[in-house]
């Protein structure tokens, strides 16, 4: 479980990276130009988008690299980059399968009770 809790966290973060990217990309677009904002939509409020692109997929990268060592607080990582890119974003076609990777990660991480060596990490 730890291990597949290890891969899904990574792969949303490296989709959350893209996602993220986009966000942050037309955040400073919009910006700049305000008149795109006026014309395809603006972010209600955008700082809030920044933090979340840039914190949900290092969050998630960072849950699933722990994972192995220490699985709560991977998982919990894990789900608070699966909270923040639901905040962030909604959830679309875009975002659906970062949240539900890490979501699952998370839910695999936390399910983990008895880790492989012999002493607790809860």
């Amino acid at each position: 479980m730890r291990n597949a809790a290890l891969t899904l966290g990574i792969i949303a973060g490296l989709i959350g990276m893209i996602v993220g990217f986009f966000g942050f990309g037309y955040t400073e677009l919009v910006r700049k130009h305000a008149e795109l904002g006026d014309m395809f939509g603006n972010f209600s409020n955008p700082d809030v988008i920044r933090a979340v692109s840039v914190l949900s997929p290092l969050l998630a990268i960072a849950g699933g690299a722990m994972v192995r060592a220490r699985a709560l607080w991977g998982g919990v990582l894990l789900a608070i980059s699966a909270a923040g890119m639901y905040w962030g974003f909604g959830f679309n076609v875009f975002t659906m399968f970062p949240i539900a990777f890490a979501g699952i990660g998370a839910l695999l991480a936390l399910a983990a009770g008895k880790p492989d060596e012999p002493r607790a990490h809860f």
